[in-house]
């Protein structure tokens, strides 16, 4: 079981964490931690991909309230205690799982073929929230990679002064117009950079690899096709070995699909912003397939509790993915 969960700025309590924005209150925390630690219990996830971690002891914190064992809780960045003071500016992606970690990278800087100018603002080269990467091992051996990720948002992007204020009239239909694009070409170029890590990893390879997370897009946009190149295979049969396929479409045809499908609803509209994309590895009709995906829910029922920021205003997706196990040597006996 594998899931992803935009918690909605997890913070401790007292900690400033966005001009006018009000720190927690102790009650306020309490409520935040309680219901996710509920979530989490509900998801009973083997790997949990979070985004929106200003405070990693937060999480921690959650985790525990769920009552569920977990042996490796981690958001670079995002570390409290021993002068680290967590997240700076902007919060952090982070992984919760019960399975064995080989390594944990946290990717920052662009490779620089994913380096593009922005207008105002110059040479767009890192990750405004890294995505993680973690090797992860299966009871029997078998290595998965999973990647979480959170792309730009697109809330525009207004150009500021030295002191972080914002130095254009946002209320000029043309100045909006040009703040977008700096977000379209900020996600994008994140989104390439991202596609060539996933092609580093894939090439030639037979890892079985997830990528999850809040993707500020829709499965069929052209960002998230940067990423996934799932279009190409319809061409390209070799595509397929370094192509990403959103588990929606994928799993397998005894689930349930249901119409209600949306992770994220933005002034009244339902949106699919939190992803699941999985390698050829986990594609039943493919021939690299190792496994599949049995099938995807979304936990998405607290978005009509009305806005609270003790819950989440993304719904979390989990998604039960299968790998065959290794072949078995003759026994002796």
């Amino acid at each position: 079981m594998m899931a992803t969960c935009n918690v909605l700025n997890l913070a401790l309590p007292g900690r400033h964490f966005y001009d006018g924005q009000d720190p927690y209150s102790q009650t306020e925390f309490e409520r935040k931690v309680g219901w996710l630690g509920d979530r989490f219990r509900a998801l009973n996830a083997d790997v949990i991909a979070v985004q929106e971690v200003w405070d990693e002891q937060a999480l921690r914190t959650a985790v525990a309230r769920s009552g569920l064992q977990y042996g490796f809780v981690a958001v670079p960045g995002a570390e409290n205690g021993d002068g680290h003071p967590g997240a700076q500016g902007t919060p952090r992606v982070g992984i919760v799982t019960r399975l064995k970690v080989d390594a944990v990278q946290s990717l920052a800087a662009f490779p620089a073929a994913a380096v593009v100018d922005v207008p105002g603002l110059g040479p767009h080269t890192r990750f405004e929230r890294p995505p993680l990467v973690a090797m992860l091992r299966l009871k029997h051996g078998q290595p998965v990679c999973v990647i979480t990720a959170h792309l730009k948002s697109k809330r525009p992007k207004f150009l500021e002064d030295a002191q972080g204020k914002i130095s254009e009239d946002t209320d000029d239909p043309a100045v909006q117009a040009l703040a977008s694009l700096r977000s379209l070409i900020m996600r994008a170029s994140e989104a390439l950079a991202l596609r060539l890590t996933v092609v580093d990893l894939l090439h030639r390879s037979r890892l079985p690899l997830v990528l999850m997370g809040d993707l500020n897009d829709s499965p069929h946009s052209v960002t998230t096709q940067l990423i996934a190149a799932t279009t190409q295979v319809a061409y390209d049969k070799g595509a397929r070995d370094h192509a990403l396929f959103s588990a929606w479409d994928v799993q397998g045809e005894a689930a349930l699909r249901r119409d209600v499908a949306y992770s994220h609803i933005h002034q009244g509209y339902p949106e699919v912003l939190d992803q699941v994309l999985v390698s050829e590895e986990f594609v039943a009709t493919s021939r690299g397939s190792l496994g599949d995906v049995r099938r995807v829910e979304v936990f998405n029922d607290h978005l009509f509790e009305g806005r609270d920021r003790s819950r989440s205003d993304h719904g979390f997706v989990r998604a039960l993915l299968r790998l065959r196990l290794p072949d078995l040597p003759p026994s002796g006996g």
